[in-house]
């Protein structure tokens, strides 16, 4: 029989009440090592390190990172409007270093760069001493409108039968910004809108690869001949941008022997 031990718990009416010997004892861990008020405290304790640990983390996580990629991307199109404005000749060789220092870089963005523009046949690499631009003739020009019209002219034709005039109408203010970027004489400016014309007119095809393919060829045919910048002057440009709003006209009036014979002559005018 257990005996019960007197202490000064009051009961609800303020009067002791027998304990036992079994509640007296101070509670203690299964395995008798130590108080279980010992593993609250370790356990707060954990947890403040562990608290005092995350700020750093989301610190760390909340810094701006600044991705290699980027640059590279925006050296990419600055060379890209080099090419075009012939700051960069046909036949010259320039060096990654070099560019870097032009362009406010190391030379390691610049040279991904130039990789990829040799991808895509704008430069050949030379060893030891950097990209030769390449030299490019009248009939790489020609093959190339060639290809520009087996590919866009069928396009064309069938978006001039299916695609109402009020969406033609909303490209008028593309077509509008070639022929003042044209007037400008910036061959790279109007390079850049001359694409942005052509590809919202494909995009309405609904096919993304179509015009990632035509963007390309019209970028390549872009570049610039072996004869430099003055190959195609402000006439040239303001002459080629007037097509664009003469293809609209014709779109929205479904003239399809007339669009047929603009894109012809656009692509053939190009080159």
């Amino acid at each position: 029989m257990r005996r019960a031990v007197r202490t000064e718990d009051p009961g609800p009416a303020g009067n002791a009440r027998p304990v036992s010997a079994d509640e007296a004892r101070p509670a203690v861990r299964p395995d008798n090592s130590r108080p279980a008020h010992a593993d609250e405290v370790r356990a707060r304790a954990e947890s403040g390190r562990t608290e005092e640990a995350r700020p750093a983390v989301r610190a760390e996580a909340d810094r701006p990172v600044v991705q290699r990629a980027s640059v590279r991307g925006q050296i990419l199109d600055a060379l890209r409007t080099a090419l075009v404005a012939g700051e960069l000749a046909p036949g010259e060789v320039y060096s990654a270093p070099a560019l870097g220092d032009r362009f406010g870089v190391s030379a390691t963005p610049v040279r991904e760069a130039m990789q990829q523009l040799a991808l895509e046949g704008a430069v050949e690499v030379v060893p030891n001493r950097g990209f030769r631009v390449i030299a490019r003739g009248t009939r790489e020009l020609a093959e190339l409108a060639e290809i520009r019209g087996l590919i866009e002219v069928p396009v064309m034709l069938r978006l001039a039968r299916t695609v109402p005039a009020a969406r033609w109408a909303e490209l008028r203010p593309l077509a509008e910004a070639t022929v003042r970027a044209a007037t400008s004489g910036c061959r790279a400016s109007y390079a850049e809108s001359d694409r942005s014309f052509h590809r919202a007119v494909l995009a309405l095809a609904g096919n993304e690869q179509l015009v990632r393919i035509a963007d390309d060829l019209h970028r390549r045919a872009q570049w610039p001949l072996v004869g430099g910048p003055a190959s195609r002057g402000r006439a040239d440009l303001v002459a080629d941008a007037a097509e664009h709003t003469a293809l609209l006209d014709a779109l929205i009036a479904e003239d399809l022997a007339v669009v047929q014979v603009l894109v012809r002559e656009h692509f053939a005018g190009a080159s």
